[in-house]
């Protein structure tokens, strides 16, 4: 069983705030806890939400990596960071109504537990914290891709 402690800064950043201690299901229970973010970054500028996301993609590759380490888990199932990445992604540029939130939660879910090619060949082919965040940013960025295609075009 993997030992985490939420007082440890990066356990506490990679469990999504406690959030990915869920029993079940902690990658919803993750990506639920990006939505407070969301509204952070809704007050930011689209330069200022993009560098943040980048910020914290590239962060997520040492959180999650250490997390993962220190658990002797590689992409243990409560390390969410990636999750509140991916759906920060998912939101780029979106305003902010249920019903936008409620879609992106759903294609991001469905895309982070599907995982279409390359979704999959990524996940299966790439290790270490590069490897736990590289398939959630791809799967934000096609459930991006569908929230334009379905409020946009």
């Amino acid at each position: 069983m993997a030992q985490f402690n939420l007082a440890n800064p990066i356990h506490f950043l990679a469990l999504g705030f406690g959030s990915g201690l869920a029993p079940k299901a902690p990658g919803t229970f993750g990506t639920l806890a990006a939505i407070p973010l969301l509204f952070l970054a809704n007050f930011f500028s689209s330069l200022q939400y993009g560098l943040v996301i980048i910020f914290m993609a590239i962060a997520g590759i040492y959180i999650c990596g250490k997390a993962a380490k220190d658990a002797g888990v590689h992409d243990h199932g409560a390390i969410v960071w990636d999750e509140i990445v991916g759906l920060m992604i998912t939101l780029f540029m979106f305003p902010l109504t249920w019903q936008t939130i409620l879609v992106g939660f759903l294609l991001f879910r469905f895309f982070d537990i599907l995982k279409p090619w390359p979704i999959s060949y990524l996940d299966k082919h790439c290790t270490g914290g590069f490897g736990i965040m590289i398939d959630d940013v791809v799967a934000g960025v096609f459930a991006w891709l569908g929230m334009y295609v379905i409020f946009v075009l």
